[in-house]
């Protein structure tokens, strides 16, 4: 029997926690696909529910903007069970959540049940999402947790562009019921592979990062309330909370306003399914930037992509054409999340240490309350005005104030 030579099995000892990095990794990915695709999912739906018991936009687009209010809401207390309880415990429970939801959104008949059903959506992709997330991977990949989470938020894109069309299909062949109950089955039975998982191996992390001496992240015995002193604090929270209204008061509408100005159905989810491939290379490309260019810049570029893909948007009433629309699905679509892997990275740095999953759960708090207050206050524009460009300067002047601590708070350029 031949034995391994010392240095064979060095390198044997340093590639097993490479593949279980990486394994890990996959998981998130998955969990984040699902997860941010059914959430999306509810672009599609909008439309046929809708039409199905004749409530105003803003009524319908409340359920979504409850499910982002109650996801972000529930992010520290995500973070402190993860803390407590770890992975298994929390993604269990939001499989769990999110499949029954769906499964009962196929019987609702008022809107106070798609609203019930709209803040347990939140709730249960909350507890697959980015908080979750960013902390187990923080245990293997350490530095390396920008470029990490870029892959894991390049998810939402990969999501949108999987789920939006075949939630389209199962639409059109089942009908909005139906294809609730479909999904809701499926995600339920995701539950059986999620719980045989080796999860005391995942949550233990890399012994090179856990014992890895980084002078710029040691644990400075932060707690939420000396956290919430600090000003990164805040400037984090305001920038999350006011690119999310940005971002998410055109999100719930885009499959409509494309079909209103003129495409097909299942062109409009496609082409807003396909922001999931140009979201990856998005995610990727500002990650990468951070590295060469430094994070200020990086940032400052994705914000100004995104500008230009609400002006192309505002241009599409007038010239429906795919030009126009590509133009936008790139810049728009790609940029949507382009942010959080450097947020993430940055507020996870500043404030290491026991308490970071509860601290980075509050700020994401800002998230949630953006993206709901967005697409809540972007449904009332829209039938307020009976028009799309009042909507569409909402969200460009609130990306613009997302953008703004970047220009000048200290701590969020290093």
């Amino acid at each position: 029997m031949d034995q391994k030579t010392p240095r064979e099995e060095v390198a044997a000892n340093a590639a097993r926690p490479l593949r279980v990095a990486f394994g890990v990794l996959g998981l998130c990915f998955t969990l984040s696909v699902l997860g941010r695709g059914l959430g999306e999912s509810f672009t599609v739906f909008l439309k046929p529910i809708t039409e199905s018991f004749g409530w105003d936009r803003a009524e319908v687009v409340s359920v979504y903007s409850l499910a982002a209010l109650s996801g972000g809401l529930v992010a520290p207390l995500i973070g402190r069970l993860f803390d407590r309880s770890g992975p298994r415990a929390v993604y269990s429970l939001g499989l769990l959540l999110l499949g029954s939801a769906f499964l009962v959104a196929g019987f609702a008949e008022q809107l106070w049940q798609f609203q019930l059903v709209g803040v347990c959506i939140g709730i249960g992709i909350a507890f697959i999402g980015n908080v979750p997330n960013s902390i187990l991977l923080g245990r293997w990949f350490g530095p390396r947790l920008p470029t990490a989470m870029a892959v894991v938020y390049s998810a939402m894109g990969a999501g949108v562009l999987i789920l939006l069309p075949a939630s389209q299909i199962l639409i059109d062949y089942a009908g909005w019921r139906g294809a609730y109950q479909v999904l809701g089955c499926g995600v339920l039975l995701s539950l059986v592979p999620l719980l045989l998982l080796p999860w005391r191996l995942f949550s233990s992390g890399s012994p090179r990062v856990v014992k890895r001496a980084d002078p710029d992240l040691v644990d400075g015995d932060w707690t939420l309330m000396t956290a919430m002193r600090h000003h990164a604090f805040w400037a984090l929270f305001s920038t999350f909370f006011f690119t999310a209204i940005g971002m998410y008061a055109i999100a719930p509408q885009v499959v409509a306003y494309l079909i209103e100005v003129g495409f097909p159905p299942l062109t409009a989810a496609t082409a807003w399914g396909f922001s999931g491939v140009v979201l990856l290379f998005g995610m990727l490309g500002i990650s990468s930037l951070d590295g060469l260019i430094g994070r200020r810049p990086s940032v400052l570029f994705s914000y100004a992509l995104s500008i230009a893909g609400l002006v192309m948007f505002w241009a599409l009433q007038w010239y429906p054409n795919f030009w126009l629309l590509t133009g936008f699905v790139v810049c728009f679509g790609s940029m949507i999340g382009s942010r959080g892997p450097l947020l993430t990275a940055t507020a996870m740095k500043i404030f290491r240490g026991k308490r970071v999953g509860t601290i980075y759960g509050a700020i994401s708090i800002g998230s949630g309350l953006g993206s709901a207050f967005g697409s809540w206050s972007g449904g009332l524009i829209h039938d307020f005005t009976h028009s799309y460009n009042p909507l569409i300067l909402f969200a460009l002047l609130s990306v613009v104030l997302g953008m703004i601590p970047f220009l000048v708070v200290r701590a969020l350029r290093q």
